[in-house]
């Protein structure tokens, strides 16, 4: 999105709606719904299609117990849906229902809901409902993704480099090649394993699990990074037939069938990134896939060639190849542009979004990081351009000489030596200021890829807002439930689940019940709970928590103002000790 996230402050108005991440649209039952008997199966409706896992679904009874539920499924063959059995005879009381599932893009997202068989329960069964993920996992799964943008970016760009910018030698080039290959190849099996414990939230030792394996490998984003696997092979016979150049020859020239084998090669690969993320999702799917192919392939002309620049002035780059390399940085920060301003503008779908999600502050970050990196880049077409000069002014004018009619042909003039180590100290100074301005860019352009990493694994600001928009069926808005863990001394760590309903401004009702580290309700001598919004310097606003003999509760908290607030949970565990703990959480209008 660089330089073009700088303009889509101009482009955010009338956007229509769309997703990224699957946002739940109703639940049949509805949320906090009593029926007067109990249902045969539980339903969701999702904005988009999802992808199933065999726990999918966990049905807890009003005592905490798993309800052994039958096949998940989506409702009568409609993708966007997801559906689990009930067993027969469900007792009387408040049933939960944890989900999760794997979003069109490929993110998994989770959540929970309530529903009761004749009337609802005392106390209802804890569980998680944001997405449980282990770190550690999610990390990994991280590093993974971040390496394989920047193997492609190094492979795709370097080859491109050499086939474009035609370097005087491009033996030192191999090296990146080779490592940008073998560093995708393992990035991507790293990714396929770790897929299963991504999915479901668990440890990485869930990749050793045979079944959880195979069921990737039949699955949408396993079977993309199979493809992106089987693309290696021919791309690994495309770079050894374009360096099998004659003796002699140090610059390998592909020829135009082979170049255009090369480049359907490296649409092919940058298509297994934009078919597995926010672009295969939402509105637009077919641009958004366009523009996040090229957006991509635009990144690794100018990252990728930006390495192999450095390394060819650290041998004996000439002016034409780094004045090549310039025309193609040019037309690649275009294209970023373009393609920049159209994703920013589908991924934020507000100007709310662009301060209050995490989405719309890392696109902020990164605007700024880009910004950096097109002065430095603008740096390096200085020197690019009074190194031209220097040459043009260097080059010796051969002087036309008379000979005698018949006579011996006159020598040649002495033409000037090659610039290398040579080279005169003027060319010399330049040189080493543009290996210094382009070893700049691609320190900076790295971090930007980072930032992008994450960006791309995070729920774009128009997701949120639509999902926080969405109203099940029946009219009832869903609650806003957070569940905090808290130390509780040597004890261990307890958690409280604080339900705020329905979430949005004015009158709430708070429950927040309170959990040992076994799982069990847990007493305390006091609770409190208390609400600021700092961007409009309102609050603390107190919940007047009441012990409820298991729960506490307050009947209203009024909360003026949509935005995101900050909770602030006291728990006394003891007459000396407590503890506090701030969560952010947004309310809506």
């Amino acid at each position: 999105m660089p330089l073009g996230a700088l303009l889509v402050l101009l482009l955010l108005g009338g956007a229509g709606p769309a997703s990224a991440h699957a946002a739940l649209d109703s639940t049949d039952p509805g949320d906090g719904a009593v029926l007067r008997r109990a249902p045969g199966h539980v339903t969701l409706a999702f904005s988009e299609s999802v992808g199933l896992r065999d726990d999918s679904f966990r049905v807890l009874d009003p005592g905490g117990h798993r309800v052994r539920t039958g096949d998940t499924g989506h409702a009568d063959g409609r993708s966007e849906t997801a559906r689990v059995a009930l067993p027969g005879g469900l007792g009387e009381g408040t049933y939960t229902v944890a989900w999760r599932v794997v979003s069109a893009d490929s993110h998994p997202v989770s959540g929970a809901f309530t529903f009761s068989v004749g009337k609802p329960s005392t106390t209802v069964a804890s569980v998680d409902t944001g997405p449980t993920e282990d770190p550690l996992t999610t990390n990994l799964h991280r590093i993974a993704r971040y390496l394989s943008y920047l193997a492609a970016a190094l492979l795709i760009g370097t080859a491109a480099f050499v086939a474009l910018c035609r370097p005087p030698d491009a033996a030192p080039l191999r090296r990146p090649l080779a490592a940008g290959w073998w560093m995708l190849l393992g990035a991507t099996v790293a990714l396929l394993v770790l897929r299963a414990p991504y999915e479901a939230g668990t440890g990485p030792s869930g990749a050793l699990d045979p079944d959880a394996l195979g069921d990737t490998l039949t699955a949408r984003p396993g079977v993309l990074l199979l493809i992106r696997l089987a693309l290696l092979g021919p791309a690994a016979l495309f770079l050894a037939r374009m360096f099998r150049t004659p003796v002699g020859d140090r610059h390998p020239r592909p020829g135009p069938l082979a170049a255009t084998a090369g480049g359907a090669l490296a649409v092919a690969l940058a298509l297994t990134w934009a078919a597995s993320e926010h672009a295969s999702a939402g509105i637009q799917v077919p641009a958004a896939m366009t523009s996040s192919t090229l957006h991509l392939l635009a990144t690794a002309l100018w990252l990728g060639g930006l390495t192999a620049l450095l390394l060819t002035l650290r041998s004996a780059g000439d002016t034409a190849t780094v004045a090549r390399f310039s025309r193609v940085a040019l037309a690649s920060v275009t294209v970023l542009a373009v393609t920049g301003v159209y994703q920013s503008w589908r991924g934020l779908g507000s100007w709310q979004a662009l301060t209050g999600t995490t989405y719309g502050r890392l696109l902020l970050a990164k605007v700024v990081l880009v910004a950096v990196l097109l002065a430095a880049a603008a740096v390096s077409r200085r020197w690019t351009a009074a190194l031209a000069a220097t040459a043009a002014a260097q080059e010796p004018a051969r002087e036309r000489v008379p000979q005698p009619a018949g006579g011996p042909p006159a020598p040649e003039p002495p033409t000037a030596p090659a610039d290398t180590g040579g080279a005169a100290p003027a060319t010399a100074a330049l040189r080493r200021g543009l290996r210094r301005s382009v070893l700049a860019e691609a320190v900076v352009a790295a971090v930007v890829l980072a930032v992008t990493t994450v960006l791309t694994g995070t729920q774009p600001g128009r997701a949120v807002d639509e999902a926080a928009r969405t109203v099940p069926a029946g009219g009832v808005l869903p609650a806003s439930v957070t569940t905090i863990p808290f130390e509780i001394g040597t004890a261990g760590r307890g958690t409280v689940q604080i339900t705020l309903d329905p979430g949005r401004t004015g009158d709430n009702a708070v429950q927040a019940v309170v959990f040992g580290p076994d799982g069990s309700l847990a007493a305390v001598p006091e609770l409190r709970l208390s609400f600021t919004l700092p961007d409009q310097h309102v609050g603390p606003i107190d919940a007047e928590l009441v012990d409820r003999g298991g729960y506490w509760s307050a009947n209203t908290v009024t909360l003026p103002l949509p935005g995101t607030w900050t909770m602030k949970t006291t728990v006394r565990v003891s007459e000396i000790d407590q503890v506090s703990e701030v969560r952010r959480i947004r309310v809506e209008r």
